[in-house]
């Protein structure tokens, strides 16, 4: 995966569709809301998508209050929905279908959309958008989310493969607490980026994703001298297995220890 080739993309946000997707259904059939749904982690695995140029997020705050604050300091507009019980219809599904045909048609650097939402009503703007030459890629709760839409979209991500990743392996017994966040950083962008590329991946690109995840990240802030250092650490933990590239002279990751 090349930088280079990462274009510009656009974040559109069905809150509540998320937030009721982490609850569950009660005796009367209605979905109630679990834990507030991790956007930042979402943001944060898009980013190995492209460029980020637009995040917004639609929902009758009133309802969601207390997810104002985490929402504005990830840099996202708030876009407030009347309640459907005054409104008689889903005004967040349609307002943001608005947003994306408008962003289509007057921010053609914008080539790929994120719709973070599992409900099957956005399967026509999916398919609009991809004959505009979009890509779209979803972003939904693994049993709420509309076979419909997934199978519609370039490219379905669960939120619980985000929230959740399956193959990095446990540090926390080996690793100082205070490093923790860096070596979760390393791990789940390495899964990433391994599982899109398939082989390896080289360490300056590695690094690279990880401050586009996290822009304020540094090595040194975790004692590390340089990025190398970081990763001659996880090797000789049996964390990850690398190389240096006989050619260029740089390191190389290839992946995780069996």
């Amino acid at each position: 995966m090349s930088e280079a080739t990462q274009g510009s993309m656009a974040v559109l946000i069905d809150y509540e569709n998320l937030a009721l997707g982490t609850g569950r259904r009660k005796r009367n059939g209605h979905q109630e809301p679990g834990p507030a749904p991790d956007v930042k982690r979402i943001l944060e695995r898009l980013v190995d998508k492209g460029r980020i140029v637009s995040k917004r997020a639609y929902c009758d705050w009133q309802r969601f209050d207390s997810a104002l604050t985490p929402l504005h300091e990830l840099g996202v507009e708030l876009i407030e929905i009347p309640d459907r019980a005054y409104t008689g219809k889903n005004s967040a599904d349609i307002r943001l279908a608005v947003d994306a045909m408008e962003m289509c048609f007057t921010k053609e650097h914008i080539d790929t959309f994120a719709i973070l939402s599992g409900d099957s009503d956005f399967s026509p703007l999916v398919s609009k958008l991809k004959e505009f030459g979009k890509m779209v890629i979803g972003v939904g709760m693994r049993e709420s989310t509309s076979t419909l839409l997934a199978e519609n979209c370039d490219e379905f991500i669960f939120y619980e493969d985000i929230v959740t990743p399956g193959g990095i392996p446990d540090y926390s017994t080996k690793v100082p607490r205070e490093k923790h966040e860096c070596y979760q950083l390393l791990f789940e962008t390495i899964e990433t980026v391994l599982g899109e590329s398939g082989s390896y991946v080289q360490a300056s690109l590695l690094k690279n994703m990880m401050r586009r995840k996290r822009p304020q990240f540094s090595e040194r802030s975790y004692g590390y001298r340089n990025f190398t250092a970081l990763l001659n650490e996880a090797s000789s933990y049996g964390f990850i297995k690398i190389h240096r590239d006989q050619k260029s002279g740089t390191f190389v990751v290839d992946g995780f220890c069996e």
